[in-house]
């Protein structure tokens, strides 16, 4: 799973990482960037997130963490600075499935971040890859400019209804990135888009994904 920022993680996928550890999976998370608050790079602001990612991951149950700790706000600047560590990581984990975040993101990092992921996870980077998949990020990919190129359109749902409070759970590990009601940071608002997410599939709770690839051998 690949998260351009510490927390996207938890609001993209926390659920879903949370049911494939249950399932038996070997889960390895990749954080590209590392944080800056109000423009400003704090180093004891940045230790404290990676501690927040860490409690996150405990909650969550999943195997491996991996930090690129690439410039936050800046990952638009040279995209192969991306791609040269993420094909080490991509590599070294042979994944069969990979989560991305959405590539119409209202985020320069998060767009940076899946043009080097489509790089890398290419059909013909590694035959080991079966099943691509984008993610939504909520407070970014709902705030894309309504043209049709940035549509996040599910076609696949994960039920996590038996995981939604972990998902709270984990987020709650991220206390500066949380936000107040009705913000789509909140655990109100996660909530509301995991149920949201569910009534389309006929779930209670669900995250929703675009299947991008997807290999059946």
């Amino acid at each position: 799973m690949i998260a351009p920022h510490l927390d996207d993680e938890v609001l993209g996928v926390g659920g879903t990482i949370a049911r494939h550890v249950d399932d038996g999976d070997l889960v390895s998370v990749c954080f590209v960037a590392n944080r800056a608050y109000g423009h400003v790079y704090d180093e004891a602001l940045i230790a404290e997130e990676l501690d927040s990612a860490q409690r996150a991951q405990q909650i969550l149950g999943y195997q491996e963490l991996r930090f690129l700790d690439l410039p936050d706000e800046r990952l638009d600047g040279l995209l192969q600075d991306i791609i040269i560590p993420l094909e080490e990581v991509y590599g070294q984990t042979k994944p069969d499935l990979v989560y991305v975040n959405h590539r119409g993101d209202n985020n320069q990092d998060h767009q940076a971040v899946f043009r080097a992921a489509s790089i890398v996870c290419r059909a013909h980077g590694g035959g080991h890859l079966k099943t691509l998949c984008t993610y939504e990020v909520p407070s970014s990919t709902d705030q894309s400019p309504p043209f049709a190129e940035n549509a996040f359109l599910p076609n696949r749902y994960v039920d996590i209804s038996s995981y939604l409070e972990t998902k709270l759970s984990a987020l709650s590990c991220y206390r500066r990135e949380i936000r107040e009601f009705p913000h789509p940071r909140s655990l109100e608002g996660l909530t509301v888009y995991a149920k949201k997410r569910g009534s389309e599939a006929g779930l209670e709770a669900a995250e929703a994904f675009m299947l991008l690839r997807e290999v059946l051998r």
